[in-house]
């Protein structure tokens, strides 16, 4: 029989983006039932490929012909019902046909698949310090058919068993409990191949039924501590944390396992359904290009998660919330799943929403929800004012739609949305609908009318219009106050005479109009106390879904200092307060109590910066004026990036240099005033280090690296620290290439390797961007976390003070001219995920030039793959709004003066 074999190029084996249509998807679920799988996968590490063996029984329609999923290297054997077919007749790219179908089938497929270095499929690492090799599968979305054969699609679910043949010495992983490794004589006898060294078979029990995204293969010389937590029906739940052996030392098991146990009570507590898996491994991965996969019972989590490093505050509560959304979809995704991708939010936003809550009232991070308001809702408000929002519950057609749908509408909008609808019909009513959606649909697949059907029935409400306004429309409201005042009867004081709050659509170019929807929502009354703080004397909750409505509650108050348009954040719109009273808030925002309060202030300001209504120079002058007042740490932090934002995007090139030395030497003066190793002063530190650039910022940095003394304001320069310093030491070519190389032989661990990789491309010389951006071009072997780490690089210092992007070499054309001629065949060659990195990474720097190349491309290339049309008219929309802000921002005459 001839053998099926993908072809190379370069020596390189093409991989690039495979399509499946949901009317695809359609026909062949309504033809084909699957009974199970069975697979197995040699796995030895070595080599380019690994050999597979897949047993599939399902039943079809008699006479049908469909097809199974696949991304081969090569295919060795396909029989079916018995009767072999030829490969090169039925092997295509991505699927390979199944022709004259019976009742009752049986497929089996004896295949190679290739090991991936860019996190999709069976990603393999090599170790830089001990050369030890670590794989992990990530499936999800398309990527279950880079390793075995599959009916790639969320409702084809059937039950997976796995046997997998390894090195002895390596810890193997999957959905089911692992089992104790045996002789894999038997194995290769019926595969007829002989045996490696000293390998081993782990043969894992098939788990309840579940599509092939949530399937995962883990192995390696992983290592793990192991405990037990009981669940809510009694039984016993092994627990695992794993991660690769250089990492061990800096694995803090006992709060992840303090985490994973609050977790398990309070869903089963909420959701009345304890877990439904046998056991709950996190495996802490490299390379992964998420935050973590809810793999059923084997969640991988990105590794950045184990601290070798101190973390921000801010980062162990994201590790926290992140976490808890993978136990979430245990239930939500995992038990119950999606019937296909256009209820994606049945999953994400569930999860979210779920995960903060369980932050906020099962760990110490009892401020989650102010987290979620700064970070997920700023994510969702950014996303859904581009020219490609979508609703909730998106119109998915294809995996092209859904691939670049993880974003924020689909997590941080549905979370926002399902907050409201908590409050709307009731918390107790709600979690008895989640229940009995859950025993009804367990192990089965569900649409949006499945979970709109059981709330209504616990809540008594009908949810149609709310669906319709709220899940099934895209956009965002604008709600705003507005404030009458009148004299006050014999005093020359002045009283509320009427408060009126309205609300309009925002409107988006090319996108339909947004309804007026209802919103639950809060105005907030504040004045001084006379001790010089800010507090609220009243609060009005109102349920609004109307243009405009007035609060009666407020007449003849006394006027307020401050009105809080969406006080303590309860709905999801854009929100503007009065003249005058962000103007109060603003240069009082340390006279706040409360952290949400402070960041709602910060958070409306930003939108009026990045809406072009006011200048950056506003938003910087007032964040560093009260940032000292600001200890919430993922609050800071978020300030902290848009400060970044501010100086590098909203400012025209030429007042950067000038800000970014105003804004370093604000955080200098602030250091002299916070207490010293605080996680305050860790940012302000970390903040000095991003915008030192007068000479003597610069020799304060080489100071701190050649210093004996090894704290700064408390501050422990540990190793990351040192690596930030080394990068923006290289931004402004003042450290030497000998420098790098030995930090990086001090710290020889990939996280080092990449570092040093950024720092060598982040020097502002011709040189230096050519050969990033050649080796980012040429490169096609190169791993995810390499390619991300010198694109990271190669786009810092890229612009000049001008506002020119620094010469390329030859044979490079500019820059700008090579992004905009090779955009297109990233996505012809690349994976996803590569596409997707060097698309919106090697982006030009924002100029009218940029702006103007954008729109021609896009006339210029209609039928370009939908995600890459996306990204585009996404990075065209950025630009447009940068170039605004820029222009708002020359206009100004306000300067930078930070102190009160």
């Amino acid at each position: 029989m001839a053998k099926y074999t993908r072809t190379r190029s370069g020596g390189h084996l093409k991989v690039p983006q495979y399509n499946l249509t949901r009317e695809e998807a359609r026909r062949r679920s309504s033809i084909v039932d699957v009974s199970s799988y069975e697979n197995t996968l040699i796995l030895t590490g070595k080599g380019e490929s690994f050999r597979v063996r897949s047993r599939i029984r399902f039943t079809a329609a008699p006479g049908s012909t469909t097809f199974i999923d696949a991304i081969t290297s090569s295919v060795e054997r396909i029989r079916l019902n018995g009767l072999d077919l030829e490969t090169t007749e039925v092997v295509s790219a991505s699927r390979i046909t199944l022709p004259g179908l019976a009742a009752e089938n049986e497929l089996i497929i004896d295949a190679h698949f290739s090991y991936m270095n860019t996190g999709e499929g069976l990603h393999r690492f090599v170790d830089p310090i001990d050369d030890e090799v670590y794989l992990y599968s990530q499936f999800e979305v398309p990527d279950a058919r880079r390793v075995f054969p599959v009916f790639e699609q969320p409702d084809l679910k059937a039950p997976f068993s796995f046997t997998v043949v390894a090195p002895a010495r390596w810890t193997v992983v999957s959905n089911s409990p692992t089992p104790t490794p045996s002789d894999p004589s038997e194995v290769f006898t019926e595969l007829g191949a002989a045996p490696g060294d000293d390998p081993a078979v782990w043969e894992f029990a098939p788990p309840p039924p579940r599509s092939g995204d949530i399937t995962a293969i883990v192995a390696g010389p992983y290592r793990s501590v192991h405990s037990e937590l009981i669940s809510s029906d009694g039984s016993p739940v092994p627990l695992g944390l794993y991660c690769r052996d250089s990492l061990f030392e800096h694995l803090d098991a006992e709060n992840l396992f303090g985490i994973t146990r609050a977790g398990f009570e309070f869903y089963e507590r909420e959701f009345g359904v304890a877990y439904p898996f046998e056991k709950y491994d996190q495996l802490f991965v490299p390379e992964f290009n998420a935050g973590a996969m809810e793999n059923a019972g084997a969640v991988t989590i990105l590794e950045n998660y184990v601290f070798r490093s101190r973390p921000t505050e801010a980062l162990v509560e994201r590790r926290t919330v992140t976490v808890l959304h993978e136990l979430a979809h245990m239930w939500f995704g995992d038990l119950v799943t999606m019937k296909w991708w256009n209820d994606l939010w049945l999953n994400e936003s569930f999860a979210e929403f779920m995960s903060t809550l369980a932050t906020a009232e099962a760990t110490d991070y009892s401020e989650a929800w102010t987290t979620f308001a700064t970070i997920e809702k700023s994510w969702a408000y950014r996303q859904d004012q581009l020219p490609s929002t979508h609703p909730i519950v998106a119109s998915i057609e294809d995996l092209a739609d859904v691939e670049v749908n993880f974003d924020g509408i689909t997590y941080a909008k549905g979370a926002s949305v399902l907050k409201q609808l908590v409050a709307w019909v009731g918390r107790e009513e709600f979690f008895s609908g989640l229940k009995r959606y859950f025993d009804k649909h367990a192990w089965s697949n569900t649409e949006l009318p499945d979970l709109l059907g059981e709330l209504e029935s616990t809540s008594g409400r009908d949810l149609a219009t709310w669906s319709k306004l709220w899940l099934e429309e895209s956009g965002v409201n604008l709600i705003e106050a507005e404030l009458d005042t009148e004299p006050a009867k014999g005093t020359d004081d002045e009283v509320v005479s009427e408060l009126r709050v309205t609300q309009k659509p925002w409107t988006i170019e090319g996108q339909p109009v947004a309804s007026l929807r209802p919103h639950r929502l809060g105005i907030g009354f504040y004045s001084d106390n006379g001790q010089g703080r800010l507090v609220r004397t009243h609060s009005f909750p109102l349920d609004i879904d109307s243009e405009s409505t007035t609060v009666d509650e407020a007449r003849g108050l006394p006027k307020p200092d401050v009105v809080i348009v969406n006080d303590e954040d309860l709905t999801y719109a854009k929100v503007r307060f009065d003249r005058e009273s962000m103007h109060v808030a603003a240069t009082r925002l340390s006279d706040f109590d409360e952290s949400l309060t402070q960041l709602l202030v910060l958070g409306t300001l930003w939108d009026t910066v990045r809406d072009g209504e006011r200048p950056a120079q506003d938003y910087i002058a007032t964040v560093l004026d009260n940032c000292a007042a600001v200890t919430h740490s993922s609050g800071l932090l978020t300030q902290m990036r848009q400060l970044e934002t501010a100086v590098g995007a909203y400012l025209p090139p030429t007042a950067r240099t000038e800000a970014h030395a105003a804004v370093a030497g604000r955080f200098a003066e602030l250091l002299t005033t916070v207490p010293g190793g605080t996680d305050q002063a860790f940012q302000f530190v970390r903040g000095f280090i991003k915008h030192a650039t007068t000479q003597a910022q610069i020799t304060q940095l080489q100071s701190w690296l050649d210093t004996a003394e090894s704290t700064v304001h408390g501050i422990t320069i540990d190793t990351d620290l040192t690596w930030e310093i080394i990068i923006a030491l290289a931004a402004h070519d003042a450290i030497d290439d000998s420098a790098i190389t030995d930090m990086a032989n001090t710290d020889p661990s990939a996280t080092g390797a990449r570092q040093a990789a950024t720092a060598r491309s982040a020097r502002p010389t011709s040189a230096a961007k050519s050969k990033a951006f050649v080796r980012i071009l040429d490169d096609a072997d190169m791993p995810n976390s390499e390619l991300s780490a010198i694109a990271l690089g190669f786009a810092s210092g890229l612009q000049t003070e001008s506002g020119e992007v620094l010469a390329s070499e030859a044979p490079l054309q500019d820059f700008s001219t090579e992004y905009f001629q090779r955009v297109s065949g990233w996505w012809e060659t690349r994976t996803l995920e590569m596409a997707q990195t060097m698309t919106l990474r090697l982006y030009p720097p924002v100029s009218e030039h940029t702006v103007k190349a954008t729109g021609e491309w896009l006339n210029d290339h209609p039928a370009a793959p939908k995600g890459l049309l996306r990204l585009m008219r996404e990075n065209l929309a950025d630009a447009k709004r940068a170039l605004n802000a820029q222009e708002v921002s020359s206009s100004s005459k306000a300067a930078l003066t930070f102190g009160r």
